[in-house]
């Protein structure tokens, strides 16, 4: 895999250990302009907030629909630490993202290519590029180690 997104991944890995910090699933995402750079930034804030909604891509999104003050975030690229779920997906395309960089698959809840393909179905209006795979093992890392750690103390007396 290229190196042509490594560094957006690296900080939407930032992201997702900033996540963890505070008690969530350790997963980031940011959300770059046309010309590359970060206007957005979101890590998962479920346990933060209580909010059901609050995955890192609906975070990100958020915020960069804030500070374009336009809710079509037409040529801009999220790139996300893990495949995206359903919910996410289907909020990338009415974002009107231009692509979706992600980096370990979810086979759990994956809907870009794992369980499902929402952002990739024909029948939609507004379909973005996918890169899939970028830093893989890395976000699959941090993942691994926050839920062996949560076995773990799970199973401690």
């Amino acid at each position: 895999m290229g190196t042509r997104w490594h560094a957006a991944m690296g900080e939407a890995l930032a992201e997702a250990v900033a996540a963890e910090a505070h008690g969530d699933v350790p997963i980031g995402a940011v959300i770059l302009d046309a010309e590359g750079r970060v206007i957005a930034r979101g890590g998962n804030e479920r346990e933060l907030t209580g909010d059901p909604t609050s995955h890192a891509e609906i975070v990100a999104i958020r915020r960069a629909a804030e500070a374009l003050g336009e809710w079509r975030l037409t040529g801009c690229t999220i790139v996300v630490t893990l495949e995206p779920c359903t919910m996410c997906a289907g909020a990338i395309v009415a974002a009107r993202l231009d692509r979706l960089v992600f980096g370990a698959f979810d086979e759990k809840a994956g809907a870009v290519s794992s369980l499902w393909d929402v952002v990739r179905d024909p029948r939609l209006n507004h379909r973005p590029l996918v890169t899939s795979g970028v830093m893989a093992s890395e976000c699959a890392n941090v993942l691994g180690g926050f839920f062996a750690e949560r076995r773990s103390s799970s199973s401690s007396p």
